[in-house]
């Protein structure tokens, strides 16, 4: 499975990378088709799994959180002054729960698991493209975060594989261990420490390095987990076969979606 995994990363590497540094709409448009299909692949496993959701409501809904977030964070409000963000959300949650009254079987599951995974996954994913969207270091923290959770997943799986005996959470992920999770800590804080001293010595200081990277080692693997309970409770492994060693695009994204919008505001409170 290793050597699949490298040829796909040597491929969409250069590619989002690329497109990070592009940024405004370029980026917003990436960060949209990702979300989409994290949110098909979503609703599709809880289906299979027979769980109920509508994955019509789903996408659609998830899409425009997703795409109010980042219109809103761009500094364009709707012409009456109310928030897009808050007109999604609204038609989001209307939509979920008005549309089982037309169903021949209704279910209040249904239109909790759909309001929660266009959330889940909408509301966090489209807090990326408003890191890309800060001016003026957006593309620099947006590299940064990448690679720090590049860096987190690659260290905690070798400190996993050679130094793994603690399970981390056996039920939900029985391949993770506390020791694997220890060597994606330290990865993530390197990362920041390394970036601050050779590539942006003027954005942060030391602390902030070590903040910053105990951030993201400690809520990227948080979320790894929490998106590793939703396969879990749908019974799939992967939410698909599309990356080849990756699983699918919900799997890939699977450390950004609590991470992101944490991120974000983390950088607002620290003025970065």
């Amino acid at each position: 499975m290793l050597l699949p995994r490298i040829l796909t990363a040597i491929v969409g590497i250069p590619f989002f990378l690329y497109m990070i540094h592009l940024g405004a709409m370029p980026f917003r448009v990436l960060v949209l088709g990702i979300t989409l299909l994290a949110l098909y692949e979503y609703a599709l496993i809880l289906w299979t799994g027979g769980r109920r959701v509508s994955r019509f409501w789903t996408v659609a809904g998830g899409v425009l959180v997703a795409l109010s977030v980042s219109l809103d964070g761009a500094g364009r409000q709707a012409a009456a002054g109310i928030g897009f963000t808050d007109l999604a959300l609204t038609l989001l949650v209307m939509t979920a729960v008005l549309s089982e009254l037309f169903r021949s079987e209704h279910s209040l599951d249904r239109a909790g698991l759909t309001v929660f995974g266009a959330l889940f996954i909408g509301w966090t994913l489209g807090h990326l493209a408003l890191i890309r969207d800060r001016i003026p270091n957006g593309e620099a923290f947006t590299f940064v975060l990448f690679a720090s959770v590049w860096v987190t997943d690659t260290c905690a799986y070798f400190a996993g594989r050679m130094f793994g005996r603690r399970k981390l959470a056996k039920v939900i992920s029985p391949k993770k261990t506390w020791e694997g999770a220890a060597g994606g800590l330290l990865g993530a804080v390197a990362t920041f420490w390394l970036a601050r001293k050779f590539f942006l010595p003027d954005l942060y200081g030391p602390s902030a390095a070590v903040g910053l990277g105990l951030l993201i080692g400690t809520v990227g693997q948080m979320s790894d987990l929490t998106q590793s309970l939703v396969k879990r409770a749908a019974g799939a492994k992967d939410s698909s076969t599309l990356l080849p060693g990756h699983g699918g695009i919900f799997d890939r994204m699977d450390s950004f979606l609590l991470l992101a919008p944490i991120y974000y505001y983390a950088l607002l409170v620290c003025g970065l």
